[in-house]
């Protein structure tokens, strides 16, 4: 018993792993400007949180673990060159970051594991929530999942009685200026999931919310069938890259 205690202790705590040290067994010694320079920009993280660091550093920490022993900041620049800011780079389509030199296998799975977790954690603030008493959220929610997507896509915000949002689908996905969305296929969801209430989203890859005529066409539809069925539409929010357009807030509904 002793013998195995004494193993025990010797050995290394797992809260003392370094995933650049561990890496660097392998493949040889860190330079050591670059082991310091990491240090430094996770100190800087971990006192003062994301909000003390530019979109670039922040980069840079998630760019650590799929480069362990190169200087990612170039990178991490050309990255936010080509794609505006960090919330586009994690969200551009795979096809468009192979592009970028540099750019492998490690570093695209990187930067989509932090994407899909900005998504779940964002689904997490509005789902099962009062949605009149979440809307920010919500919009942020809408604007996590939808500014930066290259094709349309067209969702709906299922709601109870109670205006909880019991469920979110993706009903549609289109070109970068059209999305094929048929009233009829939209009430039979709503009638499936017992839904008294809906919100309708959907994205401008151009960047400007502003409705289409066919945009404004296909929301007077769905909103005359949900009228007929004693459906609540509440809104049809077109997402930006910056901001959002409210049918209500609008007058169009």
């Amino acid at each position: 018993m002793s013998r195995l205690r004494s193993s025990f202790q010797e050995m290394p705590s797992l809260f003392s792993f370094d995933p650049d040290e561990a890496v660097v067994e392998k493949a040889g010694k860190q330079p050591s400007y670059i082991r310091d320079h990491r240090k430094r920009l996770r100190e800087r993280f971990m006192t003062g949180g994301a909000g003390a660091l530019p979109d670039y550093e922040l980069l840079e920490l998630v760019l650590f673990r799929a480069i362990p022993r190169q200087d990612v900041k170039p990178l991490a620049r050309s990255l936010l060159d080509r794609f505006g800011d960090f919330n586009g780079v994690v969200s551009a389509p795979v096809p468009r970051l192979e592009e970028v030199s540099g750019v492998g296998e490690a570093v695209i799975c990187e930067l989509k594991i932090i994407e899909a977790a900005a998504h779940r954690l964002a689904r997490a603030r509005v789902l099962r929530k009062q949605v009149i008493s979440s809307w920010d959220a919500l919009l942020d929610y809408c604007h996590t999942s939808m500014a930066h997507r290259e094709t349309e896509q067209f969702r709906i915000l299922f709601l109870d009685r109670k205006n909880i949002l019991i469920a979110d689908e993706e009903q549609a996905r289109g070109t970068v200026d059209h999305v094929p969305v048929y009233p009829r296929e939209v009430i039979k969801r709503v009638l499936e999931l017992n839904a008294s209430a809906l919100i309708l989203v959907h994205n401008h890859p151009s960047g400007d919310p502003t409705p289409s005529e066919s945009d404004i066409d296909m929301t007077n539809q769905i909103h005359n069938a949900c009228q007929t069925m004693g459906i609540t539409l509440h809104d049809h929010l077109i997402i930006g890259r910056s901001r959002e357009l409210s049918f209500r807030a609008e007058g169009l509904l």
